[in-house]
């Protein structure tokens, strides 16, 4: 029935923000999920509409998902998270070398591992949440940047350190190829390719890139310019992020104030994010880690910097989107709630502002019963209900969001269409 008065407009309005509510509440179907994200502007769009999100970090999937009995461990969390909203997660397509690797050598893979990140994607879609995978990492878990130079060490290469992972030409050899096996990959289960599977929203180079021996941010920059463009010569469909944590370098000596106690570690936030085949920025944010012995007041003081610097640069200089990649506290300390709510409300104001924003991740969700992965930030969904409570909100929070974003366009587009003369 029309709304025919302001009152009914009302009453309307408030039947479309409570249907919205209980679609998070509910989760997504796996129906209602088609087409590819794609970054616009400084905005994410979905099929032509502003497109927010509320999601998670599970970097363990692929691995855990590798071993059929406990392939219910990724059903249950991919379930509750979608119960609660959450549309977006990322993990982890890379295990280098050790036990239970994904690559046990350069080229050479185990099949029932790419299997595990098969199902993965095929139960993503079931629950309706997207995935951005990760395809390498900085430090020595799951092997990452330290397993490739080994690999070269062992072959004879001359190299010096784990930072020849952005110089040597074998190194970056072994990795080309990795990006090519992981993209071209047919999935055993859905029959897609990963490369033209719209569950992916996002690839990422690498989980937080760091580079000792110089930390202006040039080497990783030169790196990003080669493998950003390989990777698209190989999916020119799926966006591409660096992984960056948010750490500021030389190109804009006045953003270094912004670093946690002016710390530098290799990247550089503008120029790294400059290079046109990233499309969007991300940022990291540990205030406990990264402020050791500071009260709560100096971190969250901190973080709203942070976060602010960081849109502002993304809106003003980048003109790409921004996600908040990961944030995490310690659950033991009794202010995590309030952390979490100060987070997402600052995410929400951002996204509010012109949807330079696009969401968040929180580090990390987890099932029951995975004690031995358990890194003091994690959250079983089930098990912690004042933590689910505020993370739905959330969720519901980005969806009224979007709602409305999508709305206001389509008035701008109806009245762009009214306005035009007639032939």
């Amino acid at each position: 029935m029309a709304c025919i008065n302001g009152k009914m407009k009302y009453i309307c309005g408030v039947l479309i923000i409570l249907l919205m509510a209980v679609v998070c509440e509910a989760g997504v179907p796996a129906g209602a999920v088609s087409g590819f994200i794609q970054a616009r502007d400084a905005h994410f769009a979905l099929n032509g509409s502003p497109f927010l999100f509320n999601g998670f970090n599970s970097y363990w999937m692929m691995v855990v998902a590798s071993e059929p009995s406990q392939r219910y461990k990724i059903s249950s969390v991919l379930r509750e998270a979608s119960a609660a909203g959450l549309t977006v997660c990322r993990t982890w397509a890379f295990r280098d070398g050790g036990y239970r690797a994904l690559q046990i050598s350069p080229g050479v893979y185990d099949e029932h591992i790419f299997q595990g990140l098969d199902f993965v994607i095929s139960e993503a879609r079931k629950y309706g949440v997207r995935l951005i995978l990760a395809l390498s990492n900085n430090y020595q878990d799951y092997g990452g940047r330290p397993q490739y130079v080994k690999w070269a060490r062992s072959a004879g290469v001359a190299v010096n350190g784990d930072d020849d992972f952005y110089t040597n030409a074998v190194v970056k050899g072994h990795y080309k190829n990795h990006v090519k096996k992981v993209l071209t990959r047919m999935n055993t289960i859905t029959g897609i390719a990963y490369k033209d599977d719209p569950m992916i929203m996002a690839w990422e180079l690498m989980n937080e890139p760091r580079c000792k021996v110089d930390l202006s941010g040039k080497t990783i920059n030169e790196w990003v310019q080669e493998m950003a463009p390989h990777v698209k010569s190989i999916d020119n469909i799926h966006l591409l992020g660096v992984g960056m944590e948010g750490f500021y370098g030389d190109s804009i000596q006045d953003r270094k104030q912004y670093n946690p106690q002016g710390f530098q570690v290799g990247t550089d936030f503008i120029t790294n994010h400059m290079i046109k085949e990233i499309d969007f920025a991300t940022i990291h944010a540990y205030p406990d880690v990264w402020l050791p012995g500071q009260s709560d007041y100096t971190r969250m003081t901190f973080l709203q910097k942070w976060v602010m610097s960081h849109w502002t640069d993304s809106k003003s200089i980048l003109k790409k989107p921004l996600i908040f990649a990961e944030f995490g506290k310690s659950k033991k300390d009794a202010s995590y709630n309030a952390f979490l709510n100060t987070v997402y409300t600052s995410i929400y104001n951002f996204a509010k502002n012109g949807g330079t924003m696009g969401g968040g991740l929180v580090w990390q969700i987890m099932a029951k019963g995975m004690e031995s992965y358990f890194d003091g930030n994690e959250i079983v969904l089930s098990e912690n209900p004042s933590t689910r409570a505020i993370i739905a909100q959330q969720s519901r929070n980005m969806a009224v969001l979007q709602h409305s974003l999508n709305s206001s366009e389509s008035k701008i587009l109806r009245s762009n269409r009214n306005n035009q003369p007639n032939d």
